[in-house]
C-alpha cells in the first residue's frame, strides 16, 4: 500500500513539472490611471483576485498580470493508445486504437 501512495505522489510531481502554464505581465499605459484588472485574449476586462475558467485553460488576474494553466496535461500511452480530450469536460481519456470504445490501461 506504501508503494501505491508512493507512486501517486510522484505522478502528481509530473503533472505540476508538465503542466503549460503562462504569465501575461500587467502593462501600465497612465501611471495616473493605474488599471483596474486584466484583459484576456477575447478583450474581456477581469478585476484583480478574479479567476475563471475558458477553453480549459485556468486563469486568475493578479497585479502582476493574467495568469493561465492548461487544465488538460500532455498525456502518452502506449502505441496500442490514443489519447482522446473531450474539451466541454477539460479530460482526457485513453482509449484502444483497434476498439475506441475500451478504455486502455497502461501498465
Amino acid at each position: 500500500m506504501a508503494s501505491l501512495h508512493v507512486f501517486v505522489c510522484l505522478l502528481g510531481l509530473v503533472v505540476l513539472c508538465h503542466s503549460t502554464c503562462f504569465l501575461q505581465t500587467l502593462k501600465v499605459k497612465d501611471p495616473k490611471n493605474p488599471s483596474k484588472g486584466c484583459v484576456d485574449q477575447d478583450g474581456k476586462q477581469h478585476d484583480f483576485g478574479s479567476e475563471w475558467v475558458r477553453d480549459c485553460m485556468s486563469c486568475s488576474c493578479t497585479s502582476e498580470g493574467l495568469r493561465c494553466c492548461d487544465m488538460i496535461l500532455p498525456v502518452r500511452g502506449p502505441e496500442e493508445c490514443k489519447v482522446v480530450v473531450n474539451r466541454e469536460t477539460c479530460t482526457v481519456n485513453l482509449v484502444l486504437r483497434s476498439d475506441k470504445t475500451k478504455d486502455c490501461f497502461p501498465v
